[in-house]
């Protein structure tokens, strides 16, 4: 049975003032590009050593002229870093860009503000910083961008974003496919529009997100997969500065979400469409086993091609998926749980969080470490002229209780660190974090995040008080 879409119809089908349809990119047809994984330094016991080097180069995306780019240690997005659950990583973040960056786990349970990478943890030029953490959260797709303030969105749509993989026992026993760029995939999607084949931020800039107008995926356009082996895991990013995927098949083939921002969920979903806001992340698995060789499957978003399946000879498989899928570590709440009220407001370079503007030596609120709240999480843009706002909390994975009081769907049952709350809709979450630290929550469209629709909660242990060093907002970033 196909599940209902997560959102409802209108939400799916919406799109804002200033959207920019997707063209297809100059060129011809190219294999999906599968980045590397990251090999660590050294080992030594449960300790992995890890660097990871913020860098210009030149990337061949269009035919013509290389692109100058950014990366992580290469010239594009990044390779793919592998953590496992309770292991303890030690990692280098060096920085030899020409400008300040910082370097942010997204999805990572880590201590903040300085290990989480946000606008505290700036690494100047030529610069490094060495941070050590301790994995303990389960087998998830979170990701590596930076987050400087107010200089997130450029730094992106140069080219920095790297996936995550964080691996358990539980997820290996599940026999899921898993052979890198065979039958497991990262899917980063994002889009660009170029000028003589050059980025230039400035000429695309919009206050209300930047879109480009082709698609890139893994830093590829027009991709396609061989398809070799029946079932492909496609491990969604939307690592787009604005840009919401609509994604489904050109012939409405099923596919099955294992898998949101935080980890597997409860139970495998049957769908046929899904939409990602910006930095939601999707693992879902396709079978391919009812078509033939030489035949081509394709993925779309609204009714642009973004990615072709090409079908080899491959031999039967099937995959059993227990029910659960994994158990949840469900957040108790009662009538006595406290209750945070956030509110997104405003378009353009009016948005603003709670009323008010990002100040970066501004506590907005505090909640005690390892306590669960229940934050109410509100859009108050009305959906003619409104936008979605996808909202983010550093630090933590939280649950979904309801949408505007009505019940979440089948696919929101898992940990998320990022949600997609519509115009005029208020989405409850249970939030608890088990890491001490200033952390940063705001809207995940990067221009807004950047013009300051953002805020910074302190979690704390009231036996064990911190005194944070909170950089003023003209810190040179």
């Amino acid at each position: 049975m196909i599940s209902k879409y997560f959102y409802d119809e209108n939400a799916y089908d919406y799109h804002d003032g200033g959207y920019i349809n997707l063209e297809k990119a100059p060129g011809e047809d190219h294999p999906l590009a599968v980045p590397p994984i990251l090999k660590p330094d050294k080992i030594e016991n449960n300790d992995i050593y890890y660097t990871v080097t913020a860098q210009a180069g030149e990337t061949q995306i269009l035919p013509g002229d290389k692109t100058k780019t950014w990366g992580y240690n290469g010239s594009l997005l990044g390779p793919a870093i592998p953590f496992e659950t309770g292991k303890t990583y030690h990692v280098t973040l060096k920085n030899e860009l020409p400008e300040v960056t910082t370097f942010h786990w997204h999805g990572l349970n880590i201590v903040g503000p300085y290990e989480d990478g946000g606008p505290h943890a700036p690494v100047m030029p030529h610069g490094e910083r060495k941070i050590t953490f301790t994995v303990d959260q389960p087998a998830a797709n979170i990701w590596l961008h930076p987050h400087p303030c107010p200089n997130t969105a450029r730094q992106v749509w140069n080219g920095l974003a790297a996936p995550v993989i964080i691996s358990d026992e539980h997820e290996k026993s599940l026999s899921l496919p898993s052979e890198w760029g065979v039958n497991d995939f990262p899917v980063v999607l994002q889009d660009r529009s170029f000028h003589n084949n050059q980025l230039s931020y400035t000429a695309d800039y919009d206050v209300d997100g930047t879109l480009g107008k082709y698609a890139l995926v893994n830093g590829t356009t027009n991709p396609y997969i061989d398809v070799s082996t029946p079932i492909i895991r496609l491990r969604f990013l939307n690592g787009s500065n604005r840009r919401e995927w609509r994604l489904h098949f050109e012939d409405q083939h099923p596919f099955t979400q294992i898998g949101s921002d935080g980890g597997l969920l409860p139970d495998a979903v049957e769908l046929d469409r899904i939409m990602l806001t910006c930095a939601e992340r999707a693992d879902i698995l396709v079978n391919f086993s009812n078509y033939k060789a030489g035949q081509t499957v394709t993925l779309l978003t609204d009714d642009h091609t973004l990615l072709k399946f090409r079908i080899r000879s491959f031999k039967p498989q099937d995959i059993k998926l227990p029910s659960p899928l994994a158990i949840l570590d469900h957040l108790d709440t009662d009538d006595q749980t406290p209750v945070f009220k956030t509110v997104m407001s405003g378009m353009d370079d009016q948005v603003r969080l709670d009323g008010k503007l990002f100040d970066m030596q501004r506590i907005d609120t505090r909640q005690q470490v390892n306590q669960t709240q229940i934050w109410e999480v509100s859009n108050t843009n009305d959906m003619e002229n409104g936008m979605i706002h996808p909202f983010h909390i550093h630090g933590c994975q939280f649950q979904l209780i309801d949408r505007n009081g009505k019940a979440i769907y089948a696919n929101e049952h898992g940990w998320k660190d990022t949600i997609g709350v519509n115009p005029n809709e208020t989405v409850r979450i249970k939030v608890r974090f088990t890491k001490l630290g200033v952390f940063m929550y705001h809207c995940h469209i990067l221009e807004h995040e950047d013009t300051g629709m953002m805020a910074q909660i302190e979690i704390f242990d009231p036996d064990h008080p911190i005194e944070y060093h909170l950089l003023p907002m003209d810190h040179k970033m």
